[in-house]
């Protein structure tokens, strides 16, 4: 098997977890639950824009390399290219013909290079007034239904003491504390061999929400929303920022 660890990504690493370290404590609750080898998809929560870097560090913590899917037309950049390939991101074309087929063929790749990739599929920060997660949407549901891997879903938590939810300031001091939680597979085990259309994307996804709700409950201490909050009955647009 490929080693994952490549030279880039100890490059990377030497440059980031100092000045992380420095940042925060990091403490990681089953992590044993995340798998030190083969394809699958953690589905965290996300409510920061400093988010990817933050899972990244936990991901890196436990033994694998934190991926995550990239719009094909950066890959298309000399430099940037190169380092996008070279870290092993995988190229999901969003224009043209390879749009439609997009999930698919990011889900071979999974599958055929054995790599995890980090999914948020909530598909930007959460709308909640409290932070729980919102409605997610059904990408990383259909790359699981398509390609067979498991769906790992995590919460974290303290990251917005860090750089809240649309902010452009970073906190260095004093020291935080984030709390990472790593759940069981999500099972999709009756979802799969049905047609993959919107009432089995819709089911998967509800499942994978709530699991990722009820991690974070366990870090917070409290009792997640019975229902996620949807953008559409708030009157939110689904992208960009609204507060």
């Amino acid at each position: 098997m490929t080693r994952e660890k490549t030279l880039l990504w100890h490059g990377i690493a030497a440059l980031c977890l100092p000045l992380l370290t420095v940042m925060a404590k990091f403490v990681t609750i089953d992590g044993h639950k995340l798998p030190k080898q083969g394809a699958f998809i953690l589905a965290p929560n996300h409510y920061s824009e400093i988010d990817p870097v933050i899972m990244g560090r936990f991901m890196w913590g436990l033994g694998r390399v934190p991926r995550f899917l990239a719009k094909g037309s950066l890959f298309r950049i000399p430099v940037v290219g190169r380092i996008l390939t070279a870290s092993g991101q995988i190229p999901v074309e969003r224009e043209g013909r390879g749009r439609s087929d997009a999930p698919l063929k990011a889900a071979q790749q999974l599958v055929d290079r054995r790599l995890a990739v980090i999914i948020y599929p909530e598909g930007t920060l959460t709308r909640d007034p409290d932070l729980w997660p919102m409605r997610g949407k059904s990408g990383a549901v259909r790359m699981a239904l398509e390609s067979g891997v498991d769906i790992i879903p995590a919460a974290h938590w303290g990251t917005q003491k860090i750089m809240a939810r649309y902010s452009k300031r970073i906190s260095f001091f004093p020291r935080k504390r984030i709390e990472c939680k790593i759940g069981d597979p999500v099972d999709l085990s009756d979802l799969r061999g049905r047609p993959i259309d919107q009432a089995t994307l819709a089911e998967g996804t509800a499942r994978v929400m709530t699991a990722i709700a009820q991690l974070l409950g366990d870090l917070r201490g409290e009792t997640p929303p019975a229902e996620r909050w949807d953008p559409s009955k708030n009157n939110q647009k689904e992208t960009g920022r609204f507060e």
